[in-house]
């Protein structure tokens, strides 16, 4: 395990040097700023809420994205977070961030979680809106790693938490396949 934790801080020191630059610095603290609290997520659950007053199929879908958020926050903010209780890697390896601090502990990443988990219930309703939704929480975890506010295996386990707690709660609340092929209806 000790490898790994190695590999960890060296990925990040790695990254701090070869890609830093002033332009990306400004773009991955916009894109990692979308995830703050999961507030573009539960932004659109709420929006698909309100659609679904006129289309009862968005409220289901609003539902179904709103109750991924929730059950991630759950697993992984509640959970994993205080029990693994990891130290930050800006505090553990002494670099400075372009962000303010973050209170809570790093792993896992849930700004990676939560994109995933909104990815995950967005791919169930669309193929191709899910598609860019992944491509969205992609980036989102490499924004947390650019920034160094988190491991890499941090941003992976967020990323597999996500996606499960998503497929989970889309087995107890599933999409109608015939009802939902497109988010356009």
């Amino acid at each position: 395990m000790e490898w790994l934790l190695e590999m960890d801080g060296q990925f990040l020191l790695w990254l701090k040097e070869t890609c830093a630059n002033p332009i990306l610095d400004n773009i991955m603290i916009f894109i990692s700023a979308l995830g703050d609290g999961g507030f573009l997520f539960i932004a659109l659950g709420l929006l698909f809420l309100l659609m679904g007053l006129k289309h009862k199929i968005w409220q289901k879908r609003g539902l179904l994205l709103l109750f991924s958020l929730a059950a991630n926050a759950l697993v992984c903010n509640l959970l994993l977070k205080p029990l693994v209780n990891r130290t930050r890697p800006y505090d553990l390896l002494g670099y400075d961030i372009l962000i303010p601090p973050v209170g809570d502990p790093s792993f896992p990443s849930g700004h990676t979680s939560a994109s995933f988990a909104a990815a995950t219930a967005i791919y169930a309703m669309d193929k191709r809106w899910g598609v860019a939704a992944y491509a969205f929480a992609a980036l989102m975890g490499f924004s947390r790693l650019y920034l160094g506010v988190h491991f890499p295996t941090d941003v992976v386990a967020g990323a597999v938490i996500g996606v499960l707690v998503a497929k989970s709660v889309q087995r107890v609340f599933p999409m109608d396949e015939n009802k939902t092929s497109d988010l356009s209806k």
